[in-house]
């Protein structure tokens, strides 16, 4: 059997491209298929048990642009000067195989795409939407077909090395003397021959197309939720919507102004959702606002009843001697009403405890003829 490399062209899906962040870093996305069970390219048959064998050594491989040359002829991927070549922060992962076609997610590196004028084209073309092609590497031995079939070969012993990103450029845009190199199991490079194939994409757009009527009648389904929703959130607004029943088809098309209309509308909606925090916490803060002046001035007026008990309690307590009016100023308000309660009339400690203030004589007698 022959060893030989081969270049498969596919058509990513810049349409589902989502953004993420992972590990604190920016990424993109891009879904992307290759190889359906049984295709038959290039009089090249790739039968369903070989994909199913191997599809998984794409997982976590690179994602080049462009297949990487070294003087004209292909090198893998994962070669150390293939790395240099095509590297722009992308690799492939998500790896599955679902109704008998290889699909993979592409994972760009926002960052490091920036860093080359490759990535940063890449980056470019997907925020326009433009259409970009991948290409998968793989090697494999071609065995030759027997019998009365519509192709000449099997691919056997499949061993995928990468799935390129492709701009301007078609799949079989590639040296023209379709060479390839490839490390043989003494550590030797080997030139071997490239085969440049393409996917139908009328088989690809018909996986997708159907995987859009998937997602639009689940779309459908949650329709009566989000326009319930919708409506609340209008109502919410305050902003008007016009009547929809009994509406004649003529008056459903829209005019350029109806447009520019309608997207006036949707800009203040989404303007007003912006704020809608902002005003409910204006609307909270408005309402409980008459509660807290109130509960000031509760609050002072307590002070200065207590202020007033507190002076009067001081001068209860100096005019009865107990304390110096300095000390008795520092009294708490609670430590001054204990204190108070002895500068009350008959409560007060004398000045000497031998002494009768009534007018009784002593009852310390003086020895006799000292007087």
């Amino acid at each position: 059997m022959k060893h030989v490399r081969v270049n498969i062209r596919s058509t990513a899906n810049t349409k589902a491209v989502r953004k993420e962040k992972r590990n604190g870093r920016d990424v993109i996305i891009v879904p992307s298929a290759t190889l359906p069970d049984n295709i038959v390219m290039n009089d090249i048959m790739y039968p369903a048990d070989e994909i199913a064998k191997s599809f998984v050594g794409l997982n976590r491989t690179p994602a080049p642009l462009g297949h990487p040359t070294i003087n004209g002829k292909f090198v893998s991927a994962s070669d150390p000067e293939g790395i240099n070549i095509g590297w722009i922060g992308a690799w492939n992962e998500n790896l599955r195989r679902e109704n008998g076609r290889v699909f993979l997610d592409k994972v760009i590196d926002v960052a490091r795409a920036n860093e080359s004028e490759g990535g940063k084209a890449v980056l470019s073309a997907i925020e326009k939407g433009e259409a970009i092609h991948t290409s998968t590497g793989l090697y494999c031995m071609m065995e030759e077909a027997n019998g009365d079939v519509p192709y000449k070969q099997i691919a056997r012993h499949i061993v995928f090395d990468h799935d390129a990103i492709l701009l301007n450029e078609e799949g079989a845009a590639t040296p023209k003397q379709g060479v390839g190199m490839l490390v043989n199991a003494k550590g030797e490079q080997e030139e071997i021959e490239v085969i440049n194939s393409a996917i139908d994409e009328a088989d690809r757009d018909l996986d997708w197309a159907l995987d859009s009527v998937a997602r639009a009648l689940e779309k459908r389904q949650r329709a009566p939720v989000l326009e319930r929703m919708k409506t609340a959130i209008i109502d919410a607004l305050g902003l008007e919507r016009e009547p929809s029943a009994n509406r004649k088809e003529a008056d459903m098309t829209v005019s350029k102004e109806q447009f520019d209309e309608l997207s006036a509308k949707v800009n203040t909606l989404s303007e007003g959702l912006d704020k809608i925090g902002e005003t409910i916490s204006n609307a909270v803060s408005a309402a409980v606002k008459p509660l807290t002046d109130n509960l000031t001035e509760l609050q002072n007026g307590q002070k200065a009843k207590d202020e007033a008990e507190l002076a009067g309690l001081v001068e209860k307590i100096v005019k009865a001697n107990i304390l110096d009016e300095e000390t008795a100023k520092d009294l708490t308000l609670n430590a001054a009403r204990k204190l108070a309660e002895k500068a009350k009339p008959g409560t007060a400690a004398t000045l000497n405890a031998a002494f009768k203030g009534n007018g009784e004589t002593s009852a310390f007698k003086l020895p006799e003829g000292d007087n």
